[in-house]
């Protein structure tokens, strides 16, 4: 997964326009492609570090879901409706977490 910063998608872009004019020039800067890896590199860095936050956030919102979950087993009957919507708002973080996971390491 790759995470570009705006800024680093407009150079992207423009070394992208410049490298290919010289190559059909038949005279490829070594300086451009070696900028367009290192902003290439740069971004894979920040996507796995981003992936990796989102992996954090899906194991703790499986946690919360599990702590709901039998806090909703073990309440009083008087508590239950609270409980069941605790357990409830639980389950849509976990598949909010979930989604993002999924979107992220598709890109």
């Amino acid at each position: 997964m790759h995470s570009y910063t705006r800024a680093e998608s407009r150079e992207r872009g423009k070394l992208f326009r410049k490298g290919f004019k010289q190559a059909l020039a038949d005279c490829v800067d070594a300086k451009v492609t070696a900028r367009i890896h290192a902003i290439d590199q740069a971004a894979a860095e920040r996507g796995q570090r981003e992936l990796t936050a989102l992996h954090e956030v899906q194991a703790t919102a499986r946690q919360e879901l599990a702590r709901a979950k039998a806090a909703e087993r073990t309440s009083p009957r008087a508590d239950k409706t609270a409980a069941r919507q605790a357990r409830k708002d639980a389950e849509q973080r976990v598949r909010l977490a979930e989604r993002a996971v999924h979107k992220a390491e598709r890109d």
